[in-house]
């Protein structure tokens, strides 16, 4: 059995798209994933699995959550061991500075960062800093000249269907659970 992460795109947001963790949970338990947990309400679920093809078990998953939930969600599914390298090689700024933002863009397949980052564009480097690791895209911005950033308005384009999004914190609890499991 292989650990992984399942993380829900746009689910408890704003009041759309309602989900309930605990619901989440058996419906994942009740399709055959095993050792299931949540982490948090916006839709973040561990699990262990046979399967090996991350691609394959994302559309598993949103499957189960379509049937059970009604609602069509995307998914960008994680081994364990690739979520924790990706954070691992989080760039040094990233995360640490209480008056920045900063975020973790996890690119769901089959697009992939490098086309993420092209649809949205260069960044604004007096306001933002950017650095991609794999399917990981980490971005940092000045809570300050948020509202002046390329990457905060990634939200309403073609390429946001396409991304979840995590801040700091979340991103590396989410990469401390998978390692205790």
């Amino acid at each position: 059995m292989v650990k992984y992460i399942a993380l829900l795109r746009g689910i408890n947001v704003g009041g759309k798209n309602s989900i309930s963790m605990k619901e989440l949970k058996a419906a994942f338990e009740e399709n055959g994933f095993a050792n299931v947990a949540t982490y948090i309400n916006s839709g973040n679920v561990l699990f262990d699995c046979a399967q090996t093809d991350e691609v394959l078990l994302a559309a598993r998953c949103e499957e189960v959550i379509e049937k059970k939930f009604g609602i069509p969600v995307r998914v960008a599914v994680f081994a364990a061991e690739k979520l924790r390298e990706a954070i691992a090689h989080a760039p040094s700024w990233w995360g640490d500075a209480p008056d920045e933002k900063h975020n973790a863009i996890f690119v769901i397949p089959p697009v992939s960062a490098a086309e993420i980052v092209a649809e949205v564009g260069d960044i604004k480097p007096e306001y933002e800093k950017l650095d991609v690791y794999e399917s990981v895209i980490f971005w940092s911005a000045s809570i300050k000249h948020f509202s002046r950033t390329r990457w905060s308005r990634i939200v309403g384009t073609n390429a946001y269907r396409h991304v979840t999004i995590r801040n700091a914190n979340t991103a590396r609890k989410l990469s401390e659970l998978v390692s205790v499991r």
